[in-house]
């Protein structure tokens, strides 16, 4: 096949991901070049869209569940992690890709973000750090920075901001990567390798949101990244060194693959009840007659 052929090739596959419905982000959101990075990532990964779910929580980043032709789930609030880990144990060889925002992932569902790391569940988690509730107009969240002044918070935010790379990085992750919703291409580049990863694939995308927060907009960011990659002598196989790097969200904020462990064991291949079956969990499901057991509240 030529290149040119080639390329039509992916032309198609991505059109085949397009959705008829109309994107309502804000002009210039970052939830547009995420899409489109998991969309590339997909496609240079030869997935169809019939072969691969996409899961998504509440908010911005969940618009996007009617913007993408896909198996789609649209979950609870902070709760998507779970949902895809349940997703994943059923189903261990389908592509699983889940989505949250920093308020879900770092409030509501922060408890699942830590099991699903710990249990090393097979799935990639993108978690779209663009700093405030966007969907909500405009609250602070748990990564806003000190000293901003948001929508519900009266004065300024007084609290320290967590850094996710950090957190994940304290939980003996697998696979802990950082992008930046502006370079599209290096996403989807990190998003590839979370689908060839055997565990839990965090995926910090640091986000701008150009409605409500001002703090941080896409010019803010460009001459502060600094891509792991052209780092010289960085090892993505010692922790304490992606923790180092992970830690500086203000002057050189490294992205790409952060920490990689290939060896750690994700949740299903561990269960030994399991080490003899052959099926996924999905296939082993029966159909029970319960008929008598309805009977007996009757």
């Amino acid at each position: 096949m030529s290149q040119v052929q080639d390329l039509q090739v992916k032309i198609e596959q991505y059109l085949s991901f397009e959705s008829c419905n109309i994107h309502t982000w804000c002009s210039g959101c970052g939830d547009l070049g995420i899409l489109n990075a998991i969309i590339r990532a997909l496609v240079l990964e030869n997935i169809a869209p019939h072969e691969c779910l996409l899961c998504f929580d509440v908010g911005c980043n969940g618009n996007a569940s009617d913007k993408i032709t896909a198996n789609t789930i649209h979950g609870l609030h902070g709760r998507v992690i779970s949902l895809a880990a349940g997703c994943a144990i059923g189903n261990d060889s389908l592509p699983i890709i889940a989505t949250g925002g920093d308020g879900a992932t770092f409030s509501e569902g922060i408890n699942h973000l830590v099991h699903g790391v710990r249990n090393n569940y097979n799935m990639v988690f993108v978690c779209h750090n663009n700093s405030n509730y966007g969907l909500t107009t405009g609250q602070a969240s748990a990564t806003t920075r000190k000293g901003q002044v948001m929508n519900g918070t009266p004065g300024e935010v007084v609290s320290d901001p967590l850094n996710p790379a950090e957190i994940v990085l304290s939980l003996n992750p697998s696979f802990v990567a950082r992008g930046f919703s502006g370079d599209v291409e290096h996403l989807a580049d990190l998003i590839r390798k979370g689908l060839n990863h055997k565990g839990f694939a965090f995926i910090e995308v640091l986000q701008v949101c150009p409605t409500y927060n001002k703090a941080t907009p896409q010019n803010w960011y460009w001459p502060r990244l600094k891509k792991v990659e052209e780092i010289e002598n960085y090892d993505n196989t010692n922790i304490w060194q992606a923790r180092k790097i992970a830690s500086d969200l203000d002057n050189q904020i490294a992205i790409g693959l952060l920490y990689h462990n290939p060896n750690k064991e994700e949740f299903l291949s561990i269960q030994q009840n399991r080490q003899n079956r052959k099926t996924p969990l999905v296939d082993e499901v029966s159909v029970f007659d319960i008929s008598k057991l309805i009977q007996e509240f009757k």
